[in-house]
């Protein structure tokens, strides 16, 4: 997993690229958590362009960001679903908490 972020215009802009499984989890959790910590920003937009594969343990490194977030008042939101991604977002209900924007 390669995940890749910044800032610009109080929004962070996160893009994952890769897998999003059991074995990258803790990974990206880290990382995740260390750049929504960071600068101030108002909301976060998610690019899943670039992910290939997502699993349940995915889905949940997501929705633990997003509890993290919805305590600060941040929404994030999700742009560019891959195919895959977009049929799990769809299938969980994940878009009723993390909308999918243009």
């Amino acid at each position: 997993m390669n995940i890749k972020s910044k800032v610009y215009n109080n929004t962070l802009y996160v893009l994952l690229c890769g897998e999003l499984d059991e074995h990258s989890a803790t990974h990206t959790k880290i990382v995740l958590d260390e750049a929504f910590s960071g600068v101030n920003f108002k909301q976060i937009i998610i690019d899943l362009s670039e992910l290939e594969f997502m699993d349940s343990t995915g889905i949940g490194v997501l929705i633990g960001r997003y509890k993290k977030m919805k305590d600060k008042n941040i929404p994030i939101y999700i742009c560019n679903p891959s195919k895959h991604a977009e049929k799990i977002f769809k299938m969980t209900g994940l878009y009723e908490i993390m909308p999918k924007i243009v």
